[in-house]
């Protein structure tokens, strides 16, 4: 059974009742039924939640959501109210806290794909297709895609797998409509900040998002966004297709995880083993980069 090695304990805060524990996030909502998020340092892989956690990571992935939510509010509204740490919150809540808008979640991963990676090397390889949606013969680990797609995938809890779905799946469960509006919400918000890496030398291979509608029934951008938790992103002078690319986001974990160094057996189910110091500072290092890079700003 995958999820935590050891579940942690939520902080009580006075006038905030806690609601879910997250991979990443703890939930929380307030007097007024705001929702408050606040990210932590943990780090999960293959749907385990490592130890020991990444220093900053929660503060780093919150600063580079804010950017993009700021970038992309004239295509989509946010979820964010406050970055205000609620009164009797403990110090190290600043700088990791987003106080937002409750909204009627959709419970689907919106996932863009403009590059052929991961799981959706797999499946093209097996299937000339991804989620569905035909691919052209020839394309190798990480090409670029003739166009960006939308491939859905159902949102799992913690220690479970998301499944990938098709867009005729979302749209038997969700409704044409939304399943539509789900589509070209999420490849306009793909394609304005795909453009927006590359002017800054990184290539967005593909990213997630997640959704909510407002009581008029509009779509409201929410959790995190274009993290590299949530995307994968390439420095572009090394991109070069036929192989598997140098990233930004979890790989690197990952690949540790599954080398013989870890002595890890993933297969067996067990608690992959603490992360050495030398992979929790490369980690570090590449989350901090990727924040420099793309916002021009030294993280201090």
């Amino acid at each position: 059974m995958s999820g935590f090695v050891t579940k942690p304990e939520p902080v009580e805060v006075p006038g905030l009742t806690h609601i879910h524990t997250g991979k990443v996030r703890e939930l929380y909502t307030d007097a007024d039924d705001n929702l408050v998020m606040v990210a932590s340092d943990r780090i999960s892989a293959y749907d385990w939640v490592l130890e020991p956690g990444i220093p900053d990571k929660g503060r780093i992935l919150t600063s580079l959501s804010l950017w993009w939510f700021d970038l992309l509010a004239d295509l989509y509204p946010n979820h964010v109210l406050s970055t205000d740490v609620p009164a009797g919150a403990p110090a190290d809540w600043a700088g990791r806290t987003l106080v937002c808008r409750r909204l009627d979640m959709v419970p689907v991963e919106c996932v863009a794909r403009g590059y052929l990676a991961g799981s959706g090397t797999v499946e093209y390889r097996a299937s000339g297709s991804v989620c569905g949606v035909a691919l052209p013969e020839g394309l190798t680990e990480g090409s670029e895609l003739p166009e960006p797609i939308f491939t859905p995938a159902t949102k799992a809890e913690v220690g479970e797998h998301d499944e990938n779905v098709s867009f005729a799946y979302v749209a038997e469960r969700h409704g044409a409509e939304l399943a539509d509006a789900l589509r070209r919400a999420t490849l306009s918000v793909y394609g304005r900040a795909r453009d927006i890496a590359r002017e800054r030398g990184l290539v967005l291979a593909d990213t997630k998002f997640e959704f909510g509608l407002d009581p008029a029934g509009g779509l409201v951008l929410a959790d995190e966004v274009l993290t590299p938790d949530s995307s994968r992103y390439w420095p572009a002078d090394r991109w070069a297709p036929g192989h598997a690319q140098p990233s930004f986001d979890k790989q690197y974990v990952r690949d540790w995880l599954t080398s013989p160094e870890s002595g890890w057996d993933r297969v067996a189910d067990t608690p992959p083993p603490d992360m050495p110091e030398e992979v929790v500072t490369r980690t570090h290092e590449k989350y901090v980069e990727v924040y420099e890079r793309l916002t021009g700003n030294r993280w201090a």
